[in-house]
């Protein structure tokens, strides 16, 4: 994946006013845009689990909607606002359409976020991690299927992995590792029979 910062100290208002460039994903960090190109498997991945989403929401009449363009405003842990747009973004649909003709984030937590590791591994294991939990997100899927990430994440051998992380009471994730034939338990969508592997491969 691509990363090329573009400019500095922006609050998260002035972030979803600007005018950015078709392509890529954007995010606010520290107060710098960040452009990320990721590569076709990254976003193959993505679609994939973006249908498959779709496809539950359709057969369930589930109130969801299934993005990838969605950007959620979240804070570090000392207060400084930060523009994520996960891969993936199931946010309830009530909720959704509330405000139709606004820019702004979303004003409650979506329902289950994913992300699709890149070279940049460390943002998704530990700063969306905890920002995610401290927006309280129900429901963080982190998808490293090139096993990039340290072997304390990963184990030793490391191998490509679908973590499901849940948020408790306390406001805390519990994680779930999910590799080859595995079959993935999701709170969200608790009839989706999808494999490890379908996702991984």
């Amino acid at each position: 994946m691509l990363v090329t910062p573009i400019q500095q100290s922006l609050t998260f208002e002035q972030f979803i006013q600007l005018e950015l460039e078709e392509g890529g994903r954007y995010e606010l960090i520290d107060g710098e845009v960040v452009r990320f190109l990721p590569i076709r498997r990254h976003e193959d991945i993505a679609d994939y689990l973006i249908r498959r989403f779709d496809r539950e929401v359709e057969r369930l009449n589930l109130n969801y909607r299934v993005s990838g363009r969605i950007v959620l405003q979240t804070l570090t842990e000392t207060g400084k606002e930060q523009g994520r747009q996960p891969d993936v973004t199931v946010v309830n649909k009530t909720l959704w359409e509330s405000q139709p003709m606004t820019y702004a984030a979303l004003p409650e937590p979506p329902q289950l976020v994913v992300e699709v590791v890149s070279t940049n591994w460390e943002d998704d294991y530990v700063d969306k991690l905890a920002e995610y939990a401290r927006l309280g997100i129900p429901e963080y899927w982190i998808v490293d299927y090139l096993a990039i990430a340290s072997r304390s994440h990963l184990g030793n051998p490391k191998e490509p992995t679908v973590f499901v992380y849940v948020l408790d009471e306390e406001g805390v994730y519990s994680q779930n590792a999910y590799r080859q034939k595995d079959t993935i338990v999701s709170p969200t969508f608790p009839e989706l029979q999808v494999l490890a592997q379908d996702i991984l491969d």
